[in-house]
């Protein structure tokens, strides 16, 4: 098959809570109506199906074959999309006694338009923040890092993966690109605190380091019944000089754009970082 130098990108933004099949609809509503409009490419949040009082609920952790792979799976398959779900809860079991899921991962799962489920990957650097009369959060008690640098290549595409708090860690994207990636993913729940302060910024940069294009599916909103939980919004889809071409603001909804793979040549080729580098 080959190559397509342009297709059409579709971000969602959402504002999961713990309601798993509402969170599933939602979902749905929003790549029904970017498909209509022509997404070839669905990418949704951190935490898509679940996001509630506890970062990460390991009860409804399952398997990458488990029952919510495989709904994604059919979505895919029957709009022949290919589906970047930002991140589901992962088993993790230790031992080989009882099956009591102690831990989680934090996964990013990919879907071709045939429904395989062709690429993982799981959250290397996990938010552990206490800020100041504001919001504790330990993503390490429930979630294990992971360990593999993931890059998804495709005939649209070559897709380097990572999952929000890792947007603060330049090593990772330096090594995206350096495997090939092309169009970079950040899905994530980014905190309205933090968000406010840096996620704009983090994202430009790496999009500008990386002469890649940078599509950040966001959850936005408050998503449990205490409040404790409010994440910024601001779905973003970034060209590789750093241009934001679509923010999707504080809405549920989706931003759509036309990615082209000629664009990361052209800038790539105009000013050569990569062979300028000397460390």
């Amino acid at each position: 098959m080959s190559e397509l130098t342009s297709f059409k990108v579709a971000c969602l933004q959402m504002s999961s809570n713990e309601d798993v099949e509402h969170n599933w609809q939602t979902f749905e509503r929003l790549a029904l109506q970017a498909i209509q409009k022509g997404a070839q490419c669905i990418c949704t949040p951190e935490n898509t199906f679940y996001l509630g009082g506890q970062f990460h609920k390991v009860s409804l952790a399952e398997s990458l074959d488990g029952p919510m792979s495989q709904r994604c799976s059919q979505f895919a398959k029957k709009h022949a999309v290919f589906l970047f779900i930002g991140s589901i809860a992962e088993e993790h079991f230790r031992g080989t006694g009882e099956r009591n899921v102690l831990q989680c991962y934090n996964t990013s799962i990919v879907f071709n338009p045939e429904g395989t489920r062709i690429a993982q990957y799981r959250k290397i650097h996990l938010f552990d923040v206490d800020i100041p009369n504001g919001l504790r959060i330990a993503e390490s008690d429930r979630v294990i890092p992971g360990e593999d640098v993931v890059v998804v290549p495709t005939d649209i595409g070559n897709f380097g993966l990572s999952i929000c708090y890792d947007l603060r860690f330049p090593e990772l994207y330096r090594s995206l690109q350096a495997k090939g990636a092309n169009i970079i993913l950040v899905p994530a729940a980014f905190t309205d605190h933090t968000g406010q302060a840096h996620w704009h910024t983090l994202l430009r940069a790496r999009a500008i380091e990386t002469q890649s294009w940078v599509v950040a599916a966001a959850q936005t909103g408050i998503h449990d019944k205490e409040g404790k939980r409010h994440s910024y919004g601001h779905a973003l889809i970034i060209d590789p000089w750093g241009r934001v071409v679509e923010d999707a603001h504080k809405e549920v909804g989706f931003i759509i754009a036309d990615i082209s793979i000629d664009t990361v040549s052209e800038i790539r080729q105009s000013m050569p970082v990569e062979h300028h580098r000397r460390l």
